[in-house]
């Protein structure tokens, strides 16, 4: 069923997130305001070397105060299209260009509150360039072996969607092989 909306209005907006209350109907007549949160679409990378290893990153995310494995990913900015944010990001979140850039999946991980878009690409490939110039995201950076990672994520040691989608798209796609 399809709701009907009014009208929108923003509450609170920076360049990272737009807060809305956004008029809606309902299909049974309930009318109300309901938050959405608009944010900046995200490019996630999944880089895999000729070893069958992923291109991962060790960080903390002080909002939730946990630890985890992490793809490459970031804002997509407004002069750029998802593929060249996600190559981007690479290069400067590890220090590794990748190869050839290629949609990989999408997803829309909390489309009931944000309308944030995940762009995923896979990457065959990449050639060490030097340390990452972006020096606040990450602990360390490792190449996981792809048979590694499903034990992570039952481990919970890889918990953001964005790199959750990508790795799971991974392996469903490398079993499919």
């Amino acid at each position: 069923m399809q709701w009907t909306v009014h009208g929108e209005r923003q509450i609170y907006t920076n360049s990272w997130v737009n807060l809305c209350l956004v008029d809606v109907e309902q299909p049974d007549g309930r009318r109300w305001e309901y938050h959405v949160v608009r944010l900046r679409h995200l490019a996630v990378a999944v880089v895999v070397n000729d070893q069958r290893e992923v291109l991962m990153m060790w960080r903390h995310r002080f909002v939730t105060d946990s630890w985890a494995w992490e793809l490459p990913m970031g804002l997509v900015e407004e002069d750029e299209s998802p593929a060249e944010a996600a190559a981007r990001e690479v290069l400067e979140e590890t220090g590794w260009l990748p190869g050839p850039v290629k949609p990989f999946v999408y997803a829309e991980p909390a489309n009931g509150i944000t309308d944030s878009q995940h762009h995923i690409f896979r990457m065959d490939g990449a050639t060490y360039s030097g340390p990452p110039t972006e020096k606040n995201e990450s602990d360390r950076i490792e190449w996981v072996p792809i048979d590694r990672i499903r034990g992570m994520i039952d481990r919970r040691e890889v918990i953001s969607s964005g790199s959750l989608v990508g790795l799971l798209y991974l392996l469903m796609d490398e079993a499919g092989r």
